[in-house]
């Protein structure tokens, strides 16, 4: 019940939002901004609920370790991302930029209904078994379906701004300045819009977990399946864990022998509930799609590079300079980015794992934190655009590539934070916790308000790279290449994605756990130096 009222009161605080961003795209933004951003939101509905539960479900439906868990996880968000600079190029070749949207929604549609179907094989002994071969084809199929998707939307989403702009221009040069201030806010509701997808679907899955557990006369517990592999793999199980065994069987409810019969059934039933929540993820699909489909001839394709007839050496020269500056500026940024996205996207690895193992998460499931972030983006987008308003309005505006750098100092006190948080309760590895007795394990367990204020500052750190980003990169693109720098950008993620598997090993391997979030708070901080270093060439290049 305090999972539903917790989704209540979230939707509650949300829905203003929601109202006031749409009234600020009707008034200061082009047509389509709204459309697109919708038809987005349900896309990122339909993944947000997978992610959310991804790296933990590996784990309590293989029965394998989470080190593995994170690197199959990381591998698939790599791919998420790399895949968007082949799709990119397929729409920027064909100019079917709306057709490539589509096909990648019905791709995507393709592989939840894979996920979605409850199958199981004989045994999970922590190995390789065709299921799990059969559930990272699926992960495929819904990685090339993003590629084809992401990076094109948000290509005809710089577009608008490009047409908005021009028609800003005609009207004179004050017009015009004050339609180019727009397109840093303009992403910034898109990407909010991203996020009230975000802010919802990590209910679904836990939820139907245990609407399903309870259907059985099973209640939830997050230990309880990592000791249930440990018993049917037939290993050899400390005291302390038999222990643990059996007092959380006697927890969710069970009140026979618990034996291979219990272990294999609660295991299913644990499972098969997530299993459930893909179907609504395929739902979320259909609906973007029928979005897409409904507002696609009012949006704009993004334009091919005009042709000139006669063009001097000289000029052709100055264009070619002008080109490689621009890439050269955009590489320059990419690679901050990758550091920035290795320590971001720890929500859905080390600091999944945090939750579940180290915070009281009794009441709450740990997949359900995650929900605090883009919930913290929903409601402090109006104050961050308030401010970026108020000092461009005092001709003190603050350029994009400073904004990152200031960005990557408030991710590194985030990461600061836990370090102090690990030191104070003197938190050994993730290995040796799970070693512990259960009354031990909830002796050390941390408040909730530890991951509250973590997300808290990533998401304000997010705010000023993330959608930024969209939108640094949308001014920079050439205009025949639009599509592959969106792509190059989703690659930069991508590339950061490759290693964020490299949190959980730490959290588990380094004997004190201060030192996982030490290495995340030091990557932040060397890439905002570097960012600092190239600010003044940058801000010359994007002006």
């Amino acid at each position: 019940m305090s999972q539903s009222l917790f989704l209540i009161g979230v939707l509650i605080v949300v829905i203003p939002f929601l109202v006031f961003y749409v009234i600020k795209a009707k008034k200061e933004h082009p047509k389509g901004l709204i459309s697109a951003a919708l038809a987005n939101m349900g896309e990122r509905f339909g993944y947000y609920i997978m992610n959310a539960v991804l790296l933990l479900f590996l784990c309590s439906k293989f029965g394998i370790s989470d080190d593995a868990a994170g690197w199959i996880y990381a591998v698939f968000y790599f791919l998420i991302y790399v895949l968007s600079l082949p799709g990119g190029m397929i729409a920027d070749k064909t100019q079917k930029y709306k057709g490539t949207i589509i096909s990648g929604l019905l791709c995507m549609a393709i592989g939840y209904i894979l996920l979605s179907i409850p199958v199981f094989s004989e045994a999970n002994n922590g190995g390789i078994s065709w299921v799990l071969i059969f559930t990272c084809i699926a992960l495929l199929i819904i990685a090339f379906g993003n590629g084809l998707f992401k990076g094109n939307l948000q290509a005809i989403v710089g577009q608008m701004y490009d047409n908005f702009e021009a028609e800003a221009a005609k009207k004179g040069p004050e017009a015009l300045a004050i339609a180019k201030s727009r397109r840093d806010s303009g992403f910034q509701i898109f990407y909010v819009f991203i996020n009230i997808g975000g802010v919802i679907a990590p209910f679904v899955a836990p939820l139907l977990r245990e609407f399903w557990l309870k259907t059985k006369g099973l209640l939830y517990n997050s230990d309880l399946p990592r000791l249930c592999h440990m018993y049917l793999n037939g290993g050899e199980m400390k005291a302390t864990d038999m222990e643990n065994l059996n007092t959380l069987a006697a927890n969710v409810g069970h009140t026979g022998a618990v034996n291979a019969e219990f272990c294999a059934n609660y295991l299913e039933t644990f499972n098969t509930g997530v299993h459930l929540s893909f179907i609504a993820s395929v739902a979320a699909m259909l609906i973007s799609l029928a979005i897409f489909v409904a507002v696609m001839k009012s949006l704009p394709t993004p334009v091919k590079k005009e042709k000139k007839a006669e063009v001097s050496a000289a000029e052709k020269d100055a264009d070619a300079k002008e080109i490689k500056q621009r890439l050269m500026a955009l590489y320059a940024v990419l690679g901050v980015a990758v550091f920035f996205w290795f320590s971001f996207h720890q929500n859905g690895q080390s600091l999944s794992v945090f939750a579940r193992d180290f915070v009281a998460t009794d009441a709450v499931a740990p997949e359900i934190w995650q929900c605090i972030n883009p919930f913290f983006v929903i409601v402090l987008t109006p104050i961050i655009m308030l401010i970026f308003g108020a000092l461009a309005k005092k001709n003190k505006e603050i350029s994009t590539p400073r904004k990152i750098a200031i960005g990557m100092f408030i991710a590194a006190c985030a990461y600061i934070f836990l370090t102090i948080v690990a030191m104070v309760h003197n938190y050994p590895s993730g290995m040796e916790f799970k070693s512990l007795s259960d009354a031990a394990k909830m002796a050390m367990k941390s408040s909730p308000a530890v991951l509250i204020l973590t997300y808290f500052f990533l998401t304000v750190a997010e705010l000023f790279i993330s959608p930024l980003g969209l939108s640094f990169v949308s001014k920079i693109a050439p205009k025949h290449l639009q599509g592959i720098c969106q792509g190059l950008w989703l690659s930069a993620t991508a590339i950061g994605n490759l290693f964020i598997a490299m949190g959980v090993t730490m959290l588990n391997t380094f004997p004190q756990q201060w030192m996982c979030w030490a290495v995340f708070a030091g990557f932040c901080l060397i890439s905002m130096a570097v960012m600092l270093g190239m600010l003044k060439w940058l801000e010359r290049i994007t002006k």
